[in-house]
């Protein structure tokens, strides 16, 4: 089983090939291909690579994907209230994301 742990957007990921995942907006147009190099951890095969924090020679590990689509998540409300002074306030948060697929986890050598 081949899989990568990545950071992105400040979150770490467990990937694996073939995948779609939901994270936080970047700021790249639809269809855009990505090469992630804050990679963390690669397994292919049981044999395992970790970095600290980061794996250095991130060019012999190469995990790309693709950008399918932006769009916003549910909507959170926020309600403030003191007690006894008649204040009361209600506001709302949209998380903007991104959705991508995970097109390859390519390892050149160990």
């Amino acid at each position: 089983m081949k899989y990568a742990v990545i950071e992105v957007c400040g979150r770490q990921i467990v990937i694996e090939e073939g995948r779609h995942y939901i994270i936080n907006r970047l700021p790249y147009k639809i269809g855009t291909l990505i090469l992630f190099t804050r990679i963390l951890l690669c397994n292919e095969k049981g044999l395992r690579s970790v970095g600290y924090p980061y794996i250095k020679d991130y060019k012999k590990i190469q995990i790309t994907g693709t950008i399918l689509e932006h769009s916003q998540g549910s909507k959170i409300i926020v309600f403030k209230m003191r007690t006894k002074k008649k204040f009361r306030r209600t506001t709302g948060h949209r998380q903007s994301n991104t959705s991508i697929i995970i097109n390859k986890i390519k390892t050149i050598k160990f």
